[in-house]
C-alpha cells in the first residue's frame, strides 16, 4: 500500500499543504523547527486517529484556528480509498470513502503506518510505559480486535480507579461493584494478554531474524513478555487468563482499596528484549540497542505484512543521522522495494543515499512543502 495524495489544512504549523507521494522513498529536507516532523506526525495521525508526540488532540490545531483536516488517497493492491480525518476542539470524526464511521476501530487498520523516530531508540532501556504505549499503539492498527479491547480496558479501569479512590476516602463501602469491576477488567485484560503473547511470539521471530541481518553479529535477540501477574503464561487459554487474573484482584483487592488503584493487569505489564539470554535492557551496549529498536520497527513492517498481505508505509523522522552506516545501509537494504517511506533530515551529508534510486526530494520552511528535486 502507499499514500498517494494527501491535503493537510491548520495541522500545527502546516497551514494547507496538497501534494503528491512518490510510492517508494521521499525524502523532506527542513532545518529544525520548519514543520518536517509535524508532515510526519500528521501522516500518521491520519493512519491511526492519534498523534505518538501528545495524547491531547486540541494541540494538533493550529493556532487561532477551529479545526485541522487530514485527507489522503491510499492505494492499495486491490482497491483504492480516501481517508480523512477532522480534528475539532470537540472532538475528531472520520470518513472512508465519504462515509463517516461511527466508531474509530472501523476506521484504524485502512492505512498502516509504522514510525521510527529517535525516541524509539529508547524502547529498551526506557520506561516500561513505553513499551506498553508501543504495543497498544502498533497491535491496535493491525487488529480491531485489539484496538477494541484495548479502549475498553481503559475505560473500565477507569471506573474502577475511580471506585478504589473513593472506598480509600471512605466514601462509599460497598464491595460489590467493586468485585463486578474488578470481573469486567479481568474478562477484558485477558483478551489483551492472550493478543499481546500471539504479536510478540511472531514480533520476536522477525527481530531476531532482523536483528541477524543488521548486527551481522553471533547475538540471538528474543522478546520475552511480563505479565504483571504471575503464573499466567503464553499457552495459558483466555479462560485460564481470566481466572488467574480474578484470583489476583481477589488476593490484591485489600491492598487496591487502601492504595486507591489497580495494582496489576496490562497497564502494568512490561516486554524484556534478550540477547544470547541477557536482559538488554542491563547488558546491552548503546550500538546494540540501537540494533535491537531498527530490528523491532523492521520486524513491524514483517507482522503487518503477514497479518494483512499488505506492506506498510514507513516513517523515519530524523533517524538517519543517529544511525552509523552499516545500520543506515542495512535498513535501506531491508526496506529497498517493500514499502512507501518518508525520510525527514536536516541535509542529505553522511547517509547512505546511493541505496535509494531515484527518491523524491522535498523541502520544508515555515509550514510549506515545495518539491525541491523531481527524477
Amino acid at each position: 500500500m502507499y499514500l498517494d495524495s494527501f491535503i493537510v489544512q491548520n495541522y500545527r504549523n502546516l497551514k494547507e499543504i496538497n501534494t503528491r507521494f512518490d510510492p517508494n522513498v521521499n525524502i523532506f529536507i527542513g532545518k529544525n523547527a520548519q514543520g518536517k516532523t509535524n508532515l510526519l506526525e500528521s501522516i500518521y495521525f491520519l493512519a491511526l486517529t492519534r498523534s505518538h508526540r501528545t495524547n491531547s488532540d486540541r494541540e494538533l490545531i493550529a493556532f487561532d484556528k477551529e479545526y485541522a483536516n487530514l485527507m489522503g488517497r491510499v492505494h492499495k493492491s486491490q482497491l483504492d480509498l480516501d481517508l480523512r480525518v477532522l480534528i475539532t476542539k470537540k472532538g475528531k470524526k472520520v470518513w472512508v470513502n465519504r462515509v463517516e464511521q461511527a466508531k474509530l476501530s472501523k476506521y484504524v487498520g485502512q492505512l498502516n503506518a509504522i514510525l521510527f523516530s529517535p525516541e524509539d531508540l529508547d524502547l529498551i532501556k526506557g520506561a516500561p510505559a513505553l513499551r506498553r504505549r508501543f504495543m497498544d499503539q502498533e497491535f491496535g492498527q493491525i487488529s480491531s480486535e485489539y484496538l477494541y479491547f484495548a479502549s475498553k480496558y481503559r475505560q473500565v479501569l477507569m471506573q474502577k480507579n475511580t471506585y478504589l479512590k473513593r472506598l480509600a476516602k471512605g466514601e462509599t463501602n460497598d464491595q460489590i461493584f467493586l468485585d463486578v469491576l474488578s470481573d469486567q477488567l479481568a474478562g477484558v485484560a485477558a483478551e489483551i494478554i492472550s493478543r499481546r503473547f500471539k504479536f510478540l511470539k511472531y514480533l520476536s521471530h522477525a527481530a531476531s531474524d532482523a536483528y541477524e541481518h543488521i548486527s551481522l553479529a553471533s547475538e540471538k535477540l528474543s522478546i520475552a513478555y511480563h505479565p504483571s501477574v504471575s503464573g499466567i503464561k503464553a499457552d495459558d487459554t483466555t479462560e485460564q487468563m481470566y481466572q488467574k487474573l480474578q484470583e489476583s484482584y481477589r488476593k490484591n483487592k485489600a491492598n487496591e482499596m487502601r492504595k486507591g488503584t489497580t495494582l496489576s493487569g496490562p497497564h502494568r505489564d512490561d516486554i524484556q528484549f534478550k540477547l544470547n539470554g541477557k536482559n538488554a535492557h542491563l547488558y546491552a551496549s548503546q550500538g546494540q540497542q540501537r540494533s535491537i529498536a531498527l530490528s523491532i520497527k523492521l520486524a513491524e513492517i514483517q507482522l503487518v505484512h503477514h497479518l494483512t498481505d499488505e506492506y506498510p508505509i514507513l516513517l523515519l523522522d530524523d533517524v538517519m543521522s543517529e544511525l552509523d552506516h552499516g545500520r543506515q545501509s542495512a535498513l535501506l537494504n531491508y526496506i529497498h522495494g517493500k514499502t512507501q517511506t518518508f525520510i525527514t533530515t536536516t541535509d542529505l551529508e553522511g547517509i547512505s543515499w546511493d541505496i535509494i534510486k531515484q527518491p523524491k526530494i522535498y523541502h520544508i520552511q515555515s509550514g510549506k512543502i515545495s518539491l525541491e528535486k523531481e527524477n
